[in-house]
């Protein structure tokens, strides 16, 4: 087995409304147009396609207009996942997306750049 993976968190300030964010997180339609060439989720599962080559990942828990967690098959009995939870600040209705993702230690910057820019195209989805 290869070295731990990393945990890292990163937060982007997003301005849409909560609905709207979560429709772009959590459908088909929604994260085909940010995240993934194509998406396809059928009930708890979503195959993730980028460049031809295809992922499939498992949703391991969600909460409407809240947060939801993938799982790769691949990483199924370990700890790994990524996640996209919408914090909305209580004084200032602000509302933030954060990126859960485990990565190797010695692609973390690499992943960073890429969920950076991942989130870039989300907010031009997103008219922000």
């Amino acid at each position: 087995m290869s070295e731990e993976k990393k945990k890292i968190e990163l937060e982007f300030a997003i301005r849409s409304s909560v609905k709207i964010l979560y429709q772009c997180l959590s459908t088909s339609s929604g994260l085909s147009e940010w995240f993934a060439d194509d998406v396809t989720i059928k009930k708890d599962y979503a195959k993730f396609e980028w460049d031809g080559t295809a992922e499939e990942a498992k949703v391991v828990a969600k909460r409407a207009d809240s947060f939801i967690r993938f799982q790769f098959l691949e990483d199924e009995g370990t700890d790994y996942y990524f996640e996209f939870n919408i914090k909305t600040d209580p004084l200032t209705n602000d509302v933030a997306l954060i990126v859960t993702d485990f990565v190797d230690p010695d692609e973390e910057e690499e992943q960073q750049l890429l969920w950076e820019s991942q989130i870039n195209e989300l907010l031009h989805v997103l008219g922000g």
